[in-house]
């Protein structure tokens, strides 16, 4: 399990509410605990190796969630004017309402804060992704009918 994957989790665990998770997996065990005092969630990941057991505790918030690499050199100074709406939850991302309907919004579409940008199926449940910002859809970052991440960048918005 890598330290994004570990982020992701911490993440998730603290929307739920819950107050303690634990995860074992083949070769890692991990416990993730929230408690009152000063809200701070920390994760304990042992080696489950024969060999002396060494336990590591770190404070979650401070850690900053990897950023992926931008495709071309000049996207950082372009990207940057723009708004990234990302996925609250995860599951499977669709751009349509139902398989014959139209999509919600396409490249170039204006939006308006509240408009239905897309769904995603979590455990059944559609949800219906609204748009917290108003502008004009610059580019749709995930395929139709893929897995999304809880914090994935879904859509970039120019908000001029």
């Amino acid at each position: 399990m890598d330290l994004k994957e570990i982020q992701n989790l911490i993440k998730f665990v603290a929307k739920s509410g819950a107050s303690e998770v634990k995860l074992e997996m083949d070769d890692v065990k991990i416990t993730i605990r929230t408690g009152s005092e000063n809200d701070t969630t920390y994760v304990q990941q042992v080696p489950m190796q024969a060999a002396p057991v060494m336990q590591q505790q770190m404070p979650a918030q401070p850690v900053a969630p990897a950023q992926e690499a931008p495709a071309t050199p000049a996207a950082p100074s372009e990207d940057s004017k723009y708004i990234t709406i990302k996925s609250p939850i995860i599951g499977t991302f669709y751009r349509k309402p139902a398989p014959d309907k139209p999509v919600f919004v396409e490249v170039g579409t204006d939006i308006k804060e509240g408009d239905v940008l897309c769904v995603i199926e979590a455990m059944k449940l559609f949800n219906e992704i609204e748009s917290e910002v108003s502008g004009k859809i610059v580019k749709v970052l995930v395929d139709d009918s893929s897995p999304v991440e809880f914090d994935q960048p879904l859509f970039l918005v120019d908000p001029s």
